[in-house]
């Protein structure tokens, strides 16, 4: 069994990330959900990248970060698009951590946006549509490919097709196929931790 802090994407905290929380619970997970935004739902990216702007990328990073000491040490951290913020700083720099699970984005190991180095000891699963143009082409991919390269226990997950939020069932972009193969992914990498 792994306890695992989730942290959502930029529309929110919606149902569809309550739905993937609820799945690993059933496979004997304890799963944290933190509401980052104090309630607020978004209906676009565009939106919910405005309330982000408005209260500051770093405030809400260090929101997460600030969950997280309440909680035990021995976590994985995961993160959906924004959520990576928080859950790869935690995951780098909290000592303890037992894994990450980095669900379409991720920051590189050098350079402004990072957090360090990666610790040897946490494996990282990496989850993205091959075709998203935000992960694709905004240097996610870049970010990816570095943390493979350095890190012992890294995996990158390609899926096809080209939507953001492909793992969220409550949003049109979910994809059923794409994101039951991540979820059987993510079950047997927490399974093994």
């Amino acid at each position: 069994m792994a306890e695992v802090l989730l942290f959502h994407h930029a529309l929110g905290l919606t149902a569809g990330i309550h739905v993937f929380a609820e799945h690993l619970r059933d496979a004997g997970h304890v799963v944290h959900t933190p509401d980052l935004f104090d309630s607020h739902v978004f209906a676009s990216i565009d939106e919910g990248m405005a309330y982000i702007k408005s209260v500051g990328f770093d405030a809400l990073r260090e929101r997460g970060v600030e969950i997280a000491q309440a909680l035990p040490s021995a976590l994985v951290y995961a993160g959906f698009s924004f959520g990576v913020l928080p859950a790869q700083k935690l995951a780098q720099t909290r000592p303890g951590a037992r894994g990450a699970l980095l669900f379409h984005a991720c920051l590189p190991l050098s350079g402004e946006w990072s957090f360090g180095p990666w610790p040897d000891d946490v494996p990282v699963q990496i989850h993205a549509m091959d075709a998203d143009p935000i992960f694709m082409h905004e240097g996610d991919i870049d970010a990816a490919r570095e943390i493979l390269e350095h890190v012992k226990d890294a995996s990158l997950f390609l899926y096809p097709g080209d939507q953001h939020y492909f793992a969220d069932s409550s949003l049109p972009s979910w994809d059923s196929e794409a994101s039951a193969l991540l979820t059987r992914r993510v079950l047997d990498f927490l399974k093994h931790l």
